[in-house]
């Protein structure tokens, strides 16, 4: 049977998954990738290194994203939303966004101190020396949702 996930549906898959697929473009060029995140009800929380997403997000703020939660090829659900980038740049925000992030993350890090590139290390050196770490939102503005099972 296929069918639409409801609101509250949509809302539980968005919270209870932690990776997904952010779309953008530059005008000319789409570009997808994947990236861990964290949701707020409101938004979706992630950070990334300075590279193509970020220059991309930069340029055309209206991006897509994309959650799923895959079974099997007949049991499965999927977001799709649209949003806006904006880059959070309160000190506050940042401190309070990278506490969910870890809070959501860690628990699936088998060595915390090998992934600096997500601003989790045992020394907090190793995060501001290896890499600028830019922590954004996507805030949601439309969601629908799918779903498949027999």
């Amino acid at each position: 049977m296929l069918g639409e996930l409801n609101e509250a549906q949509i809302e539980d898959l968005l919270k209870k998954q932690i990776t997904g697929r952010i779309g953008s473009t530059d005008g000319i060029l789409p570009y997808i990738v994947p990236i861990n995140y964290v949701y707020n009800g409101k938004a979706i929380i992630s950070h990334s290194a300075p590279g193509k997403k970020i220059d991309m997000m930069r340029k055309n703020p209206r991006v897509c994203f994309q959650v799923d939660d895959i079974k099997s090829i007949f049991n499965w659900k999927s977001v799709v939303a649209w949003g806006r980038f904006e880059e959070i740049t309160d000190m506050a925000e940042k401190e309070q966004a990278m506490m969910l992030l870890n809070k959501s993350i860690e628990p699936l890090i088998e060595k915390p101190a090998d992934h600096p590139s997500h601003g989790i290390a045992e020394d907090e050196e190793d995060v501001g020396t290896r890499l600028e770490l830019i922590l954004y939102k996507i805030v949601l503005v439309a969601k629908t949702g799918r779903f498949e099972h027999h």
